[in-house]
């Protein structure tokens, strides 16, 4: 049997450029949030997509000083937490939407809000599963 990577390279050609997962979260595009899924539960690498970082998770000490007491280790643990939930009851569908609830990082919020966030299931580098958490409007 070839190697169907091989049959699509014939039929298509060969790539002009291929951007892997390990080179996105090299490049901050992709955070990732293995060592923390694992703790929720997750058997496969997760990340995050950069984007819903800086929305769900990010926080600081001058954000604490301007907001409300949070840390960035409490508030992935929300997201992952939520994720594995969805995970859970997600079927085998490759995509699904999870909603938390979070302070928003905006300089004045004390009072969470709820928000939503989608978990994408699919190849990573190889093709092995790799799970992504992204906003809704990212591909």
């Amino acid at each position: 049997m070839q190697d169907p990577k091989r049959q699509i390279d014939h039929f298509f050609g060969t790539p002009i450029h291929v951007y892997t997962r390990s080179q996105a979260i090299e490049d901050g595009v992709l955070v990732d949030v293995t060592h923390a899924a694992h703790g929720a539960g997750f058997r496969i690498p997760v990340a995050m997509t950069a984007a819903a970082w800086a929305d769900c998770v990010a926080w600081d000490e001058s954000d604490t000083q301007r907001q409300t007491q949070q840390d960035q280790a409490g508030r992935l643990w929300d997201v992952v937490w939520m994720a594995i939930q969805a995970a859970r009851r997600a079927g085998a569908t490759q995509r699904i939407a999870f909603r938390l609830h979070r302070i928003p990082r905006d300089g004045c919020s004390v009072r969470p809000k709820l928000t939503s966030l989608h978990l994408h299931i699919g190849p990573g580098d190889d093709p092995s599963p790799v799970i992504t958490i992204l906003m809704p409007d990212e591909d």
